[in-house]
């Protein structure tokens, strides 16, 4: 059931200390390189760095890069914040009890990361080729960091490539789902990283014919709840109702309860 991601991307090297890595990158993602992203054709440049990398839009005014960092001071800042909260309690983490969870939309990771950093053991299932060899390397990369609790969350992710539709998840997990939609926020960052997840996905928000897809295989899964992130004020999804609702000032989580949590 895989279906066809083909934005053009191009590999670069951020540096000439950086070339061979570049290179071997390209090989093993199979796409082609270029000395200069920015006289490309393409529509995106993965740029590589000595041990890091990011996604660049191509075309006039791009906007910057796009990074996948669980160290990063953006997700130190969103540690702290109320939303983790309710995602935790949507999935079911209470005192002692931290469910696995399958996150099947897993785009940039965040998300995953919050749920990873509540103590939950959680699988990034990412179908863009490129957004999951990311991921993987964001993992790797945390699992070395200096902060302690980015090193032991990284430690609890693992990293799927390809659609969720053609996975079979280990029974008891929580399925986790963050269909893309139009952003409630006006931040030029969130806007930037949501327009690069749509041109990698060739997807826009606004047909929820894939969400609704995902949902129906999330349900057929052999799994206590399915979780849903959505703007606060959207339909649920397929006309569903699910068992309760977790509201936060942007969004909210509908979660259709399955079983039992262990």
């Amino acid at each position: 059931m895989m279906h066809a991601l083909s934005p053009d991307i191009v590999v670069c090297a951020a540096s000439g200390a950086a070339s061979q890595r570049a290179r071997d990158v390209a090989a093993v993602l199979g796409l082609p390189s270029t000395n200069d992203w920015r006289q490309s054709s393409a529509q995106l440049a993965l740029v590589i760095d000595v041990e890091r990398a990011s996604l660049q839009r191509i075309g006039p005014n791009p906007p910057g890069p796009v990074a996948i960092d669980f160290a990063a001071p953006a997700m130190e800042h969103r540690r702290k914040g109320g939303q983790n909260e309710l995602l935790g309690r949507a999935v079911g983490v209470k005192q002692g009890r931290y469910p696995s969870v399958f996150d099947a939309t897993a785009g940039l990771g965040r998300d995953g990361f919050v749920l990873a950093d509540s103590g939950c053991q959680v699988t990034l299932c990412e179908r863009s080729p490129v957004l999951a060899w990311l991921l993987q390397q964001a993992v790797e990369l945390g699992a070395i960091s200096g902060i302690d609790h980015v090193r032991e969350a990284s430690n609890r992710i693992s990293v799927v490539n390809g659609d969720a539709r053609d996975q079979l998840i280990v029974p008891g997990m929580v399925v986790y789902l963050d269909p893309m939609f139009p952003e409630r926020r006006s931040q030029a960052a969130v806007k930037k990283d949501l327009a690069l997840l749509q041109v990698l996905h060739g997807h826009t928000p606004e047909d929820e014919s894939e969400a609704e897809a995902l949902l129906t295989w999330a349900l057929s899964q052999q799994t206590p709840r399915v979780v849903i992130k959505r703007p606060l004020k959207a339909p649920v999804l397929s006309g569903l109702k699910p068992a309760y609702q977790l509201k936060g000032k942007a969004v909210r989580f509908d979660v259709h309860v399955l079983g039992d949590l262990e």
